[in-house]
């Protein structure tokens, strides 16, 4: 081989090994941001991060009032999962699982969990993994966790084998029970709530991408991924409620804010379109993201109890047009 060739050999060698490099450098740094349960989100929800998606309003209810017991159950792959269960002092069959967004917890569904308690169902709010007191150290994004959402419907079914069961998710909830619903599911489970979920990972990620950095897709998702499927385990094209929709035999309600510009909105649509079992969608005008029931509580929850009231036999009475949040 002659002297030059060695030259460009060596070269080609160390350019290979630099892109390598900066390319793990680049996966890690995109992974920590979004998948790093321990890693700072404030560059994705700014200096608000505490106070970032889930509403607010009536947290207490749920640790002060609501005289809940906490469960746990244990996960495929070992992680010890938490939840808050409250039981309906009227002795019901009718469950609520009411499911949290990214990088929040159990307890900020209080309020969620407070309307569905009143409306005659017990509640049971998990803690996803590696939110909350469930352990874990990456966030599913839905994709795993939706094998955990379906261990704690059979954890009900179990003990309630008449239960009548409806999910209801926020955000990266709302993405996780959509992908819960291309699952083979038992017939308890009767309707799906989906409150402004993304149509893929992949798709939410790159719109992030694009809004806080103002880059392309390619190649920092596909490296990024790499990196996801060494430390997760799990491919972030896996992780698309758009596909499981496609499957679904459960009637899903969807519902977006049209000012939503953290999951955007024309993702209801898609996810819309696809779905094949019964469906409805819901716009809430003026509503940003995750405060759907905030902005116009009367529609959201008349619309819930309405839709549910199609598919649970034991139909609520109505206690929405009373509460002082709908005067």
């Amino acid at each position: 081989m002659s002297k030059k060739k060695k030259i460009i050999r060596v070269l080609l060698i160390v350019l290979l090994i630099s892109v390598i490099g900066i390319g793990a450098v680049v996966g890690n740094y995109f992974y920590d941001l979004a998948i790093n349960p321990f890693t700072s989100k404030e560059m994705i929800f700014g200096e608000d991060e505490e106070d970032e998606l889930e509403v607010k309003e009536d947290v207490e209810w749920l640790l002060k009032d609501s005289n809940y017991k906490d469960e746990y159950i244990t996960s495929f792959d070992g992680l010890k999962l938490h939840s808050y269960v409250v039981e309906n002092e009227n002795k019901t069959d009718k469950w609520a699982i009411v499911v949290h967004g990214y990088t929040s917890d159990g307890e900020t569904v209080s309020a969620k969990a407070k309307y569905f308690y009143e409306m005659g169902y017990n509640v049971l709010a998990p803690d996803l993994r590696a939110h909350g007191k469930s352990e874990g150290d990456y966030i599913g994004m839905g994709y795993d966790d939706r094998v955990d959402i379906i261990n704690w419907i059979n954890k009900i079914t179990e003990s309630n084998p008449k239960s009548e069961i409806v999910l209801h998710g926020t955000s990266m909830g709302s993405a996780t029970v959509l992908m819960v619903s291309g699952e083979k599911l038992p017939s308890n489970v009767k309707a799906i709530v989906a409150d402004c979920g993304y149509s893929s990972v992949w798709d939410q990620f790159t719109y992030q991408l694009k809004d806080l950095f103002n880059l392309s897709s390619f190649p920092v998702m596909d490296i990024s991924n790499m990196v996801t499927m060494v430390r997760a385990g799990y491919s972030l094209k896996q992780a698309t409620p758009l596909n499981a929709v496609e499957k679904s035999e459960t009637p899903i309600l969807y519902i977006h804010g049209d000012k939503d510009a953290f999951v955007p909105y024309y993702m209801m649509d898609e996810l819309y379109d696809a779905t094949n079992s019964d469906k409805e969608k819901l716009t809430v005008k003026g509503a940003e993201h995750a405060n759907s029931d905030l902005v116009n509580p009367k529609l959201y929850w008349t619309s819930i109890n309405d839709f549910l009231g199609k598919y649970v036999d034991e139909n609520p009475e109505n206690k929405i047009a009373d509460s002082k949040d709908n005067k």
